[in-house]
């Protein structure tokens, strides 16, 4: 006999496994083991939303296998994730186990290392049922507005559209954006750039215009600008002012979930999707070259910013030891997290700070390097000591019209040495010896035409800090949504940036005409805030689902009148093809697969075909072009025009240069940092340098 722990994946059991030893046994769960019905709604609104919990469909066997392990073993232990989701998967566990809610047997890791496991199975406790009942109210609630709402989209839009609270605002958000860049009208505007040199030296340094007479002046012509540069043509530029400083920058703090995602998407390029299953890897734990599986991050989900003491002192010992005892703080860096956060959980940081990114490179994958990389020098930078910069600013006149320069100097680089965020501030740069009534030499002077920018399209990035910013969703969330909106072809990326669909702009429309709340930010985020409260125990899941079905049900009602008979045409994205079966031009539609081109003579004729992109390349078989196509997965791929008569394909992407070895014309392709041909006995290859 001995003692059970369930837990949610292999990999974390593997890990769990190894710190436990013999006396345990530890299983996985693989996930949630109960859900909602997919063919009915399953909750019966008109009973205390009492929901109908079934077996998720295949994993009869997996049950069976943990009730036979249940039934042979002394205790059984809860050990699913530290948050809501876990929580409602232990609790779920028990009822299919047939153990005992209020029994101690509730174990969570904040990281799953030797001390983190130690800890966990040290302090069990029994089932916390107000985070159970605070998922539940969210999984009941989203089932309500997509198993409602859904229907009517089918019928006033097209089938197989799906509607959800946090979705909805998400795309609400992106077709804003879209329509504000639409509508936005650029205003003129001119600057004054010179270059001078100051008597103690020959360096160049650059000086802006800012006023007259003291008085800040904008430019919004050329004459108004022209004005201006005649009243200083031949002027002499004289030093009124300078200003010197010290200021201390501070690093950053160490990750939540958000920003990480945020910043693994600036500095990575990765998606949420890709960011998070990485992190759900680094913190269920690796296979170390020998050291076996170590969890080498702590839980990933979180909105804390706190650290722990110990965590603190083995930063504390690493950067003294590396950088030395200048680089320790003098006193502990504590960052204050946003209102509402919860602080169930460390910040992310890496579980071992001594275990550099370096150590466990090989062991690594190309992407849980990277991560891994990041996570650690944000952290370990964190606790470092604030970098202190010089900093000058001279105020120059000539004639009335007055300059400005601005410059810095690195005095102690602090943190900077290791870490910075990848939104650096422009600072300005060194500037010479300057002092006041020095005369400076003007060495050339222009004015400039400008005019103001759109609002930038959302980027993940961008687009997760604005839902964290506004209270909508959770960490947890984010991944998920963007990758629900973006695989409902709601928005589409172009590049890093994400562009409503006219799909997306159609539904939201529909949604806001109908259905103001669900896509309204305020009520959303009102919405989690009373999920965080349930949380706590501070209200009652049934009652704060009542409050919200009750208009909820009026509205639909509403809107299903209003709309009785009607149906909402999605525009058609027009395209320079010509059909060639009929002559009339090509659109693109959306179907259950993504784009495609059709006939705009639909339905006298109904040609279609794939969407196809010319990459510029050239085919190494038979020197036709080389086509950007997608599989019937969805995956991205590169193959010849003269498919099938030539079956070149490829995943690697190609690139502008042309081989140089062949001679010929042929594309090189790219992959990892390399750069290749891909004709047949060619074997060129060469490193790609990267652009300092």
């Amino acid at each position: 006999m001995s003692k059970l722990v369930i837990v949610e994946s292999p990999a974390k059991a593997k890990t769990i496994k190894k710190y436990l030893g013999n006396g345990y046994e530890v299983v996985a769960s693989m996930g949630h083991v109960r859900d909602l019905p997919k063919s009915k709604l399953g909750v019966d609104v008109d009973n205390g939303f009492e929901p109908v919990y079934t077996e998720i469909k295949g994993k009869e066997e997996l049950i069976e296998s943990l009730k036979n392990e249940a039934a042979k073993s002394d205790f059984v232990y809860l050990a699913t994730d530290p948050d809501r989701e876990g929580e409602a998967i232990s609790w779920h566990l028990a009822q299919l186990l047939g153990l005992p809610v209020d029994a101690t047997n509730r174990v969570t890791f904040n990281e799953i290392t030797k001390t983190g496991v130690q800890n966990g199975m040290a302090a069990p406790r029994s089932i916390d049922i107000d985070l159970v009942n605070a998922q539940q109210a969210r999984r009941i609630l989203d089932r309500i507005v997509g198993y409602k709402l859904s229907p009517f989209l089918w019928k006033k839009v097209r089938r197989g559209l799906s509607a959800g609270r946090v979705q909805s605002v998400a795309v609400s958000l992106i077709v804003d954006r879209e329509k504000q860049i639409n509508s936005f009208k650029p205003e003129e505007y001119w600057s004054i750039d010179a270059k001078m040199t100051a008597p103690s030296s020959k360096k160049q340094f650059d000086a802006s215009f800012v006023g007259i007479d003291g008085e800040k002046t904008e430019l919004h012509s050329k004459e108004e600008t022209d004005a201006v540069l005649a009243r200083i043509d031949g002027a002499e530029y004289k030093v009124t002012e300078v200003k010197k400083s010290v200021r201390r920058k501070s690093p950053a703090p160490p990750f939540t979930t958000s920003t990480m995602q945020q910043e693994a998407s600036k500095k990575l390029g990765f998606a949420a999707a890709k960011t998070m299953k990485a992190a759900q890897t680094l913190y269920e734990g690796v296979e170390i070259e020998g050291m076996g599986a170590v969890g080498l991050i702590t839980y990933m989900r979180t909105d804390s910013l706190r650290i722990s003491d110990e965590a603190r002192v083995a930063a504390y010992d690493y950067i003294g030891k590396v950088y030395g005892k200048n680089y320790v703080p003098t006193t502990p860096k504590v960052y204050k997290a946003k209102s509402g956060a919860q602080d169930a959980h460390e910040a992310i940081r890496p579980s071992m700070p001594d275990l550099t990114p370096e150590k466990v490179k090989e062991s690594l994958t190309t992407e849980q390097y990277k991560l891994y990389k990041l996570i650690w020098e944000r952290f370990i930078a964190s606790q470092m000591a604030n970098a202190v910069l010089n900093t000058v600013s001279v105020d120059i006149d000539a004639n009335g019209c007055n300059f400005r320069a601005t410059g810095f100097s690195v005095k102690f680089d602090g943190f900077t040495v290791l870490y910075e965020e990848s939104k650096n501030e422009e600072e300005g740069k060194v500037l010479p010896n300057i002092e006041v009534g020095d005369v400076l030499r003007l060495k050339n002077i222009e004015g400039k035409q400008h005019f103001t920018q759109p609002p930038a399209r959302y980027t993940e990035a961008t687009l997760i800090k604005a839902l964290e910013e506004n209270g909508i969703g959770r960490p947890s969330t984010y991944a998920p949504t963007i990758s629900t909106i973006v695989n409902r072809f709601y928005v589409e990326r172009d590049g890093k940036q994400l562009r409503p669909t006219g799909l997306g702009e159609v539904t939201t429309d529909l949604m806001k005409q109908h259905f103001k709340h669900i896509v309204d930010s305020k009520f959303t985020a009102e919405m989690e805030s009373n999920l965080d409260r349930i949380e706590v125990g501070d209200v009652n899941w049934v009652d704060t689902l009542g409050d919200f079905y009750g208009d909820f049900a009026d509205t639909l009602s509403k809107a299903e009148k209003a709309m009785d008979g009607k149906r909402v045409k999605v525009p058609d994205e027009e395209t320079n093809e010509v059909c060639e079966v009929c002559g009339k031009p090509m659109v693109i539609k959306i179907g259950r697969f993504g784009k495609f081109l059709a006939c705009s003579g639909f339905p006298d004729c109904t040609n279609t075909k794939r969407i196809v992109k010319d990459t510029g390349g050239v085919c190494p078989k038979c020197h036709k072009k080389v086509l950007q196509k997608k599989s019937k997965k969805g995956k991205k791929y590169f193959g010849c025009e003269d498919n099938p008569n030539c079956d070149f394909m490829t995943w690697d992407t190609p690139v502008s240069d042309k081989c140089p070895k062949c001679g010929d014309g042929t594309t090189l392709f790219k992959k990892g940092g390399k750069m290749f041909c891909l004709k047949e006995g060619c074997g060129y290859e060469v490193a790609i340098r990267k652009e300092k």
